[in-house]
């Protein structure tokens, strides 16, 4: 029983996760597929860049909704049908399925964006001191380098150490369900950022701009 709570969870913060706010929000109110324009991603940044600022920011606003609820829905259902595992292990399987379709949703061709903003939602929520300290470093990298992609795949990689970090300063264990989905997080992040990884090595990556640029292939994007 307790397994099959598990894969319930899973599948709630799945099918959660595959509502790409990106796509709906572009054929709805923009009358085009945004993965038609720019780096071909559904995300914020591509949003931003392709439809302009109101776009991107109701993209941000449903791909942060969308974490948190898969979160809350799993943990809750473990909390209370888990048996062993509890609210803590059901919101970082919800979590984790989440921005896994986010990436690959289910609804949309499997063709979805980086994930960078349900992480983000998700890492608020099960360890919020390591997501604040993580979002600072990306604020600092994206202000000096005005790099989104290098901001994103940085404060990807120190989401781990953040969450080890604030576990033993609170004298929890730091092998635990919260350790490991924020490593999976981190390396799910930076793998999905490997066009990016490549644009920078060359130097042909684009900088952040809220100017709207309709044919970018370059574009980072979350």
């Amino acid at each position: 029983m307790d397994w099959v709570m598990i894969c319930l969870a899973a599948g709630i913060g799945y099918l959660l996760g595959s509502i790409n706010a990106a796509v709906i929000v572009s054929r709805t109110f923009n009358k085009s597929d945004v993965r038609s324009h720019g780096s071909g991603n559904a995300g914020a940044t591509n949003m931003l860049r392709t439809f302009g600022l109101k776009s991107a920011i109701i993209t941000c606003i449903i791909d942060l909704a969308k974490g948190f609820i898969a979160c809350l829905l799993a943990g809750i259902l473990l909390k209370y049908f888990g048996g062993r595992f509890g609210y803590t292990e059901g919101a970082c399987i919800g979590g984790a399925f989440a921005v896994i379709g986010h990436n690959w949703p289910v609804y949309f061709g499997f063709r979805g964006g980086k994930g960078v903003l349900t992480a983000f939602a998700v890492m608020l929520m099960i360890s919020p001191l390591a997501a604040l300290s993580s979002l600072l470093v990306f604020i600092i990298v994206v202000l000096i380098s005005k790099y989104v992609s290098l901001g994103s795949i940085i404060a990807a990689a120190t989401i781990p150490c953040f969450t080890a970090l604030f576990l033993f300063v609170f004298g929890k264990d730091i092998i635990s369900f919260t350790f490991f989905v924020s490593l999976f997080l981190a390396v799910l992040i930076i793998a999905r950022h490997h066009s990016n990884i490549g644009r920078l090595i060359k130097g042909t990556e684009n900088k952040f701009s809220i100017k709207r640029k309709e044919n970018d292939d370059n574009t980072a994007e979350k």
